[in-house]
């Protein structure tokens, strides 16, 4: 056993850079592609990936800097630290649960795979850490690693329901056919998107604003193209961190870049798992009874839509006023504002990419995360501590935007009803599952 532990570490270690490929290369062997047609498909995706990591770098490296200085200038009263998803995959793959729900979420993915309850082939190992998470929540809670462990596989199976729910949406808002997002994080929102837009259809006025990228684009000239928008909003984030004139124009040059090299990154991953896609499709039709077979994948693939980055960009700055005027709250956001595009980008399909809506519906999710990391700082900063993390902070620390409302529910079931609450989610997720398919 421990062998296999070490392992497994061993491979996570590796990085996603590395095991992506080999990933992607044995699934496509699995699936009947060609040995040389699987090992381009694998190189490619890895390329992409690499490519997707270095606009996130740029983007982490310039605007998270920025913005980090800007959340330091109004940190005085909100003493509860938000560390941001970035320390997620580490925390969960340093403990036994993260760890051992890499081979018992692929075994279960393909036992549910082969009864027809899901759809989606989850190859997105990295985030493996949001249901590891879970695991450690509900460990924390309950004092007991065995109902943690049942935690982090009833998170998985949510994890695929959801991603089964908005595949057909998403999919086609993107052009991504054949695949799913399994992101939690980005999954999460897309759970209360959906509600939001049947309410703003009912809002006189409302529904007749139409503001997507393309609109704004010939409505405003060059001012609505969206790289002429990262142009301004990363100009205007540097003047709100103080920067001089020269560290404005790096940034706003910087933001500019993230705008049009992201959806070619995105591209360059697409091109690498089409042939995976659609050799999951005829491996289905031939083995599987015609059963449909998504891959999923990060939401990386998603971040780069134009909506997206504007939305994720603007919001910033929504963030931090509303953490200074919403009643009660002690959060920070610090560590995820870099990152906003990963909470919101499955919500933008759902609001047809119009800003508008995108716009108050995200702002209405901050106001919900905000407070529900609040209500949660207490049970985050136990975790940290039950897997002895050290996260720089000796106070309460908390996830903004790291799809909180999974947490809630994992906590409120096994705070009220002990691992029997786990098994109803699972009932319930497995009910969903049948309907669905």
């Amino acid at each position: 056993m421990d062998a296999i532990m070490q392992g497994l570490q061993w491979f996570i270690g590796l990085g996603s850079n590395v095991f992506l490929p080999i990933i992607i290369l044995v699934i496509a062997l699995i699936f009947g592609v060609k040995p040389g047609k699987a090992f381009i498909s694998g190189i490619t995706v890895g390329i992409g990936s690499i490519g997707l990591g270095l606009v996130i770098d740029l983007l982490s490296s310039t605007l998270g800097q920025a913005i980090q200085t800007m959340g330091e200038s109004y940190g005085v009263a909100l003493n509860i630290l938000d560390v941001g998803c970035g320390v997620g995959g580490p925390l969960a793959f340093s403990t036994t649960i993260g760890i051992l729900l890499i081979p018992l979420s692929l075994v279960f993915n393909f036992l549910f795979i082969g009864l027809g309850l899901t759809k989606t082939l989850n190859v997105d190992i990295w985030n493996f850490w949001f249901p590891g998470f879970l695991g450690l929540v509900a460990w924390s809670v309950s004092g007991n690693i065995f109902v943690g462990i049942i935690a982090s596989v009833v998170a998985v199976m949510l994890q695929w329901l959801l991603a089964d729910i908005f595949q057909d949406k998403i999919s086609r808002f993107f052009g991504f056919p054949g695949i799913a997002i399994s992101h939690m994080m980005a999954l999460s929102g897309a759970a209360l998107a959906a509600p939001m837009n049947w309410i703003m259809d009912r809002i006189p006025g409302l529904n007749k604003l139409n503001a997507d990228a393309e609109t704004l684009t010939k409505r405003f000239g060059i001012f609505g193209d969206t790289v002429v928008m990262g142009l301004i909003i990363g100009a205007v984030v540097g003047v709100a961190a103080r920067y001089d004139a020269a560290g404005i124009g790096t940034l706003a040059m910087s933001t500019a870049a993230v705008m049009k090299i992201m959806p070619k990154m995105v591209a360059m991953f697409m091109e690498g798992l089409m042939p995976v896609a659609e050799a999951a499709k005829e491996f289905a039709s031939r083995h599987l009874g015609g059963k449909t077979v998504n891959i999923g994948m990060d939401a990386a693939l998603t971040v780069g839509h134009p909506t997206v980055m504007s939305t994720a960009l603007i919001l910033v700055p929504v963030s931090l006023i509303l953490a200074l005027v919403l009643p009660g709250n002690r959060v920070l956001p610090f560590g995820e504002l870099a990152f906003y595009a990963f909470g919101i980008c499955l919500m933008i399909p759902f609001f047809n990419g119009n800003m508008v809506r995108s716009l108050i519906g995200c702002t209405v999710y901050m106001i919900l995360c905000l407070y529900l990391s609040n209500w949660l700082a207490p049970v985050v900063t136990e975790v940290f501590q039950l897997a002895h993390f050290d996260v720089g902070s000796t106070g309460l620390v908390t996830f903004v935007l790291s799809g909180l409302w999974p947490v809630a529910l994992f906590v409120l079931a096994v705070t009220y009803l002990g691992p029997w609450g786990l098994l109803v989610v699972a009932a319930v997720v497995v009910v969903l599952m049948i309907y669905v398919t």
